[in-house]
């Protein structure tokens, strides 16, 4: 079932990201090629309208890490403007002002 499901992303050229707060964490899809903006119109359209920037890490470096705040200190988290092609796997925090 997950190679098939891997596959079928593949095929359809989807990206997964994940976005955390202090109670969840989720994963959201958007097409390959999606911009940071777009991606954070597919959780709210007013993400997306009032965009200012994302706060990026990889999900493998954000493991590795062990927490936000070392991912910050060893330099693997970034900020994204709104053209940031939103790559597979990446997590994001969306700045947004409406």
């Amino acid at each position: 079932l997950a190679a098939l499901i891997r596959s079928t992303y593949q095929l359809l050229e989807l990206r997964t990201f994940f976005t955390f707060n202090e109670k969840e964490a989720r994963s959201w899809t958007v097409r390959g090629g999606d911009t940071a903006s777009r991606a954070a119109g597919t959780i709210h359209t007013d993400f997306e309208r009032g965009f200012i920037k994302a706060e990026r890490v990889s999900l493998k470096d954000l493991v590795d890490a062990g927490s936000v705040g070392h991912a910050r200190e060893t330099g693997h988290y970034s900020h994204a403007g709104r053209d940031y092609v939103v790559r597979d796997g990446d997590v994001l925090l969306f700045k947004f002002n409406v």
